[in-house]
């Protein structure tokens, strides 16, 4: 009998316990078990997911600043910093500076980091399939569509609100009562 997983054990609970709950624990779940399966490939390559978010845009577009390239991944500043240095150390990216402007720091992929990209993107392109086996193509394309309308409809009320969701950090303050989000 295979060994009970945390994702069979999610399985169960959505079938059993709350086969009505919202659908933003859903998507969490989801997720969560995509990464899971995404990370344990990784590792093979010694590969953290963290820097799998930078190595993906930086295959799309290098040359980005550090500010950039934590707006394209969706995470605050120090968190690139680190990422970015542990990266350097790996010998997946270079960071530089230019002669006109040496306040802000390119970072570029090495050769080691350019080669990555055949050997993963073919682990995330076989974790896709696995996730979709036995969906239907249909099914696949209104998922895709759904999910591209909450992202859509999600945007247009943070705009609609006003404000862009205040970082971690601003929104510990404000539950220890320090501050307001900006």
């Amino acid at each position: 009998m295979p060994r009970d997983t945390g994702t069979q054990t999610i399985l169960r609970h959505w079938q059993e316990a709350v086969p009505n709950d919202r659908l933003a624990h859903l998507v969490k779940d989801a997720t969560r078990a995509l990464v899971r399966a995404l990370q344990v490939r990784l590792t093979e390559h010694k590969v953290s997911f963290g820097h799998w978010a930078f190595l993906r845009i930086l295959w799309e577009r290098e040359g980005l600043t550090q500010r950039e390239l934590s707006e394209h991944a969706g995470v605050m500043e120090p968190t690139t910093f680190s990422a970015l240095k542990a990266m350097e150390r790996l010998g997946y990216v270079v960071r530089r500076r230019t002669a006109n402007n040496r306040k802000k720091i390119y970072v570029h992929l090495t050769p080691k980091g350019r080669q990555l990209k055949e050997k993963l993107v073919p682990l995330a392109e076989a974790v896709n399939k696995i996730a979709i086996r036995n969906v239907s193509r249909e099914d696949v394309a209104t998922t895709r569509e759904v999910l591209l309308s909450i992202i859509s409809n999600l945007a247009r009320d943070e705009i609609a609100v006003g404000m862009p969701m205040p970082s971690t950090r601003v929104l510990k303050g404000v539950r220890a009562g320090k501050r307001k989000p900006s």
